[in-house]
């Protein structure tokens, strides 16, 4: 009778671990299937500052249009900080976790992402010149892993605003990054688009956010007014420019519009936010199928005049009516 009763306890132990194992089974497949219809992202940004944070706010506004929201997609986000060491690291980590795409928000992020891997798509955000960076050879056939989209900044169209606003600025003082390659491709078309203004152009270069301060004394002695291009490191560093600029009571002219908010005077600029929505729209159609050759890059170089009318009364510059009224709202 004891080994009936035995019998029976060791076959319905048996049984209960069968259900068990089957359910695990069961489970794990269904996790795996629930990560196999996840879109598993990569975003790598440069550093912070709202002109990016604006870029990668797009992007996922830009997934979501796309369908790409809630479950249907995982984003392991990482920022650079500004470090170089840490952009190699970090790509090197979302190729490593195998990620379906990468995006690369600004020009060392998606150098880094493109140079850590071959196979995966990588998707630019916000890169000023892409055959400069050497990210792509042609624009229209990509023949690589990397598209994406580009920020062409309307150049002229700084010039001649900055020419209608200011006509008895003589000397135009440039400070830029001597370590990102998109600022100097910048600097050469604003130093030729300047000259058929009539206006000279002295280049500050830094090294790094350190040399600022003391490089923005120089040129502020030196120059009628201050130019910025799409540039990083200044960016992070913006406020100890609008700081040196107020005191000297001189125009800023920046490339992008939340520095205009900032302390700016004003651009002619192209909308960062829309920007990282047409990114996450192109990550979004990559992973439903499209292939990166077949997907050209994207650029905006259209923009609407910008500006800062407290900034102006500070200053005494009276802002003409069709520039107001042609000024983005």
């Amino acid at each position: 009778m004891k080994n009936k009763r035995l019998l029976a306890s060791l076959l319905a132990l048996a049984a209960l671990i069968v259900i068990l194992l089957a359910y695990q089974a069961y489970d794990q497949s269904k996790q795996k299937n629930s990560n196999a219809n996840t879109f598993k992202l990569g975003v790598l940004q440069y550093v912070s500052h709202e002109a990016l944070d604006e870029i990668y706010r797009g992007v996922k506004d830009g997934l979501k249009k796309e369908g790409y929201s809630g479950k249907k997609v995982k984003i392991e986000f990482l920022n650079a900080e500004g470090d170089q060491s840490k952009v190699q690291t970090m790509s090197q980590t979302l190729v490593n976790h195998n990620n379906d795409l990468l995006i690369g928000i600004a020009t060392p992020s998606a150098q880094g992402l493109a140079s850590a891997t071959k196979s995966i798509p990588v998707v630019m955000g916000a890169v000023t010149d892409p055959v400069g960076a050497k990210l792509v050879k042609n624009l229209k056939k990509p023949d690589g892993n990397v598209t994406g989209v580009s920020d062409k900044t309307p150049i002229a169209a700084q010039a001649k605003l900055m020419k209608t606003l200011t006509p008895n600025v003589k000397t135009v003082g440039v400070l830029y990054s001597s370590s990102e390659d998109n600022s100097k491709s910048q600097v050469e078309e604003f130093k030729q688009k300047a000259k058929e203004k009539g206006l000279k152009v002295s280049e500050y270069a830094v090294p790094s956010t350190n040399e600022i301060s003391t490089t923005m004394n120089v040129l502020l002695e030196k120059s009628d007014a201050v130019w910025l291009p799409l540039d990083n490191t200044i960016a992070s560093a913006f406020p100890t420019v609008v700081s040196a600029a107020k005191k000297a009571k001189k125009p800023i002219y920046p490339s992008v519009d939340t520095m205009v908010d900032q302390g700016g005077l004003a651009s002619v600029v192209v909308n960062q936010y829309e920007l990282g929505l047409a990114t996450g729209k192109m990550a979004a159609k990559i992973h439903k199928g499209q292939k990166v050759t077949d997907t050209p890059v994207y650029i905006f170089d259209k923009g609407k005049p910008i500006i800062n009318k407290k900034v102006a009364k500070t200053l005494d510059i009276n802002i003409p009516a069709e520039v107001l009224k042609s000024s983005a709202k």
